[in-house]
């Protein structure tokens, strides 16, 4: 190691630590802290040895001592965290042990290298949008449902840095949960249930919001991420399968720069580089690099190798506990003595085991014949065929014997099954003449081989993907093409999902399953869902025996996740009845947005408020639906403004959820929560209604002069469109922004005009019981309309945006 070297580990050493010795854990990067962890020991260990009673030494003790326990919480932490996405245990073992795996780099030099090394070729990066919600999400407050307009700020200048340096991001999100890793899911959210527990407690006891530490990301922030950034002119697509698949997937088959993100599922896909979200420097574009060669360098093992390795380690498809004896073993007869902890030491001892004692018979031996694979063959063998990308093989599995029709076969008819109905793809071998028949799977439109040869049975490590029969809710070949093309480039939401599989999920939302006096935001929705399956899928009137039934994994208070619920649709009352969806999506005609404008009143059950609906300002018809909706849901209940918060926002993903549906009646940018919503002025508002504060100051019909104090807000009176977000820029003079009263946004974010709010004044002051008190918000931004979004023709068609 060179001087220089040395210095720059002695200075990373050094990083959490002043002059007097005490520890700054925000100045600390993520990958360092397992040393810094070790460095806390050795402090402590040295206040423990030192001589005499006096105060100082007490003091001393005392000191390291906190810091100790604080930085075991914080790595504890932070490491139990990462460990839950991608393989078991890997996260915490590079940064603790195979530090050379971990390399800085700066993104503006990649690209630079990256531009010379391939002319006319831009630098992208594929971008896991999931990792990345904890980093983009920067506002304060989380509590109260979110900070949208400053969210929405971070993720503009997180776009404006990469493209200032000619980098192209492609971002991906994902689409569905798939059913090998229903169990994963689950896990999840029992654990989120558990966070969001102590989330309440700490509201109850201290009425303030917790720290960073215990943050938990606002309600709906993935489905409207997705929109925020097609509003900044980005690329974004919402996968059909596992999403890290297809990111690497995209990634390899694209020469793409690399992949950012935070999974280390990363590290074992064989594609492009892989760089951490977490550790990304946003100013200078320097971020940690994460080089699968140094990693199989310091493991011993070969690329192909790191499937069976996460495999055998536990990741998302194969539970950990499945071959814990094995690694048990693996440990026992482990000759080395590293200073390492049990888990470095396992995952080394089962890397040893594969390059030592696998290896020995690879290609003489299948792999049941070497591990304990026993009833988890399936699944071992899925595991390790999930980070196979297109085109890839792996030296553990065996080639297909024949009999069984491969994927490169080309199709060249279609035949009709006369017992499902289903058109059924057949391929032709060019050598045999013979036709075999394949799946093609609805979800992720990949061709599936089925065996054809009688004496032999289908062995789970000859086939790459998941078999899986042409099952879906409608038989609409037209309707299953449109729906997935709008899945996929994530322009409506659960449509697709409900079409093909007839099952639909809902992550956590800040609910306080102590509190029973609010119902779960899975209980106020249902009834709009359930208007939703019968335009999608029919509502089955002609008797019980035809009617659908959608699958929801809903999480709520008392649902322990062990199965779904079984939803049956409910009828729609639209004049002339339910229309169908060639007519909602298709149809040109001028009559036609009448139409949708009532098939979306009706799901919310408001088509009697048309007329009083109409009259409200077009910005203003989405937000004042949901509201009139909830009014009537929760006109009784004791509420409070963390659940409302939460439960406002997840009623917006329902107007997502509606409109498209209906064929876009209402455009998206007036439901935008970045449009029409601020936590933080959410629960000023509740504060300010608990004071009894009239209707006129509660909905500000003075055009922006609040019943404030100038001097808290720091501007004057009737100056609310330049107002200033936490990014310091000021607001309302914005490309493309709309104001609607000459300049002045008269604009109350949680409702429209005054005079649509009139007949619910009751019922908007009955909703009170605030936790605690909040600062000023950034509540009176310009409209940020989405004029960066390049138009597609249905869009314009329809109003979209």
């Amino acid at each position: 190691m060179c001087a220089k070297e040395r210095g720059q580990k002695k200075a990373e050493l050094c990083r959490g630590w002043d002059a007097q010795g005490s520890f700054l854990p925000e100045s600390v990067p993520a990958l360092s802290r397992p040393r810094l962890f070790r460095s806390a020991s050795r402090r402590l260990r040295a206040a423990l040895g030192m001589r005499g009673t006096g105060l100082a030494r007490r003091a001393l003790l005392g000191r390291q001592l906190s810091v100790f326990l604080l930085f075991l919480s914080i790595h504890e932490k932070v490491l139990s965290r990462r460990a839950v996405m991608g393989v078991r245990g890997l996260q915490g073992f590079v940064a603790s042990t195979c530090p050379q795996v971990c390399t800085v780099v700066n993104l503006k030099e990649l690209a630079e290298r990256h531009r010379n090394k391939h002319p006319g070729c831009v630098p992208t990066v594929v971008v896991d949008a999931m990792c990345c919600l904890r980093y983009w999400y920067t506002p304060e407050s989380w509590v109260c449902g979110g900070q949208w307009r400053e969210y929405f700020s971070a993720l503009r200048e997180f776009v404006k840095t990469f493209a200032a340096v000619g980098i192209k991001l492609i971002f991906f999100f994902d689409g569905m949960v798939e059913q090998g890793k229903r169990d994963v899911w689950v896990k999840r959210r029992l654990k989120n249930n558990r966070e969001i527990a102590r989330i309440f407690h700490y509201i109850k006891a201290h009425r303030k919001q917790p720290g960073r530490h215990m943050f938990f990301i606002p309600s709906g922030l993935a489905i409207f991420t997705r929109f925020a950034l097609k509003a900044l002119g980005q690329e974004t697509l919402c996968s059909l399968q596992e999403a890290d698949y297809e990111v690497a997937s995209y990634g390899l088959q694209n020469n793409c720069l690399g992949i950012l993100g935070e999974d280390t599922d990363y590290l074992i896909y064989d594609t492009c580089p892989y760089f951490s979200i977490s550790e990304l420097c946003l100013d200078s574009l320097d971020t940690i690099m994460l080089c699968r060669q140094k990693l199989c360098e310091s493991l011993g093992l070969g690329l192909a190798d790191l499937p069976l390795l996460a495999c055998l380690l536990g990741n998302d498809i194969v539970p950990d506990g499945v071959f814990e004896s094995f690694r048990y073993k693996c440990l026992s007869s482990y000759a080395s003595v590293n200073n390492l902890d049990e888990k470095g030491n396992t995952i080394s001892a089962v890397a040893h085991h594969i390059a030592k004692v696998l290896r020995l018979h690879q290609g003489e031996k299948r792999l049941e014949e070497m591990l304990p694979l026993g009833p988890n063959k399936a699944l071992f063998y899925k595991g390790v065929t999930s980070y196979l990308l297109p085109g890839q093989t792996s030296p553990w599995i065996f080639q297909k014997p024949k009999g069984i029709a491969t994927l490169h076969k080309q199709v060249v008819a279609m035949s009709s099954d006369p017992e499902s109905k289903q058109e059924i793809p057949v391929c032709t071998d060019p050598d045999s003449n013979q036709e075999s028949p394949v799946c093609i799977d609805p979800v992720s439109n990949q061709e599936v081989p089925v065996c054809t040869d009688p004496e032999i049975k289908q062995d789970p490590m000859n086939v790459e993907p998941e078999i899986k029969q042409q099952v879906t809710m409608v038989s609409d070949t037209e309707i299953l093409k449109i729906a997935r093309m709008r899945h996929v480039q994530g322009e409506s939401y659960l449509v697709y999902n409900i079409l093909t599989s007839g099952e639909i999920e809902c992550s956590n939302t800040l609910e306080d399953a102590l509190d029973q006096a609010l119902p779960s935001q899975a209980f106020v929705y249902r009834p709009v869902r359930q208007r939703v399956y019968s335009l999608l899928l029919g509502s089955g009137q002609d008797g019980a025996s035809s009617c659908p039934t959608v699958r929801e994994w809903f999480v709520y208070s008392g649902n322990p996740l062990r199965h779904p619920d079984l939803v049956r649709p409910l009828p729609m009352n639209v004049p002339g009845g339910t229309p169908s969806l060639n007519l909602l999506w298709l149809n040109q005609e001028l009559g036609t947005q009448a139409l949708r404008t009532d098939t979306l009143l009706a799901c919310f059950d408001l088509l009697s408020s048309r007329e009083e609906l109409q009259a409200v300002e077009m910005p203003f018809q989405a937000l004042c639906c949901l509201l009139t909706y909830l009014f009537v849901q929760l006109d009784c209940v004791d509420p409070r403004a963390v659940q409302l918060g939460a439960l406002l926002v997840r009623g917006l993903t329902m107007v997502v959820l509606v409109n498209s549906v209906c064929g876009w009646p209402l455009r998206v940018g007036d439901f935008m929560p970045w449009n029409v919503f601020d936590g933080k002025l959410f629960h000023e508002k509740y504060l300010q209604s608990e004071k009894g504060c009239a209707v006129e100051v509660l909905v500000e019909q003075n055009g922006g002069g609040r019943d404030r104090d100038p001097a808290r807000t720091g501007r004057a009176p009737g100056t609310a469109g330049l107002a200033k977000d936490s990014t310091g820029d000021t607001r309302g003079q914005e490309a493309g922004s709309t104001s609607l009263s000459g300049g002045k946004d008269t604009r109350p974010l949680l409702g429209g005009p005054a005079d649509a709010l009139q007949g619910r004044d009751r019922q908007l002051t009955a909703l009170r019981k605030p936790e605690h008190q909040m600062s000023d918000g950034s509540e009176d931004a310009a409209d940020i309309r989405t004029t960066a979004l390049p138009p597609h023709k249905d869009h314009l068609r329809c109003g979209w945006w």
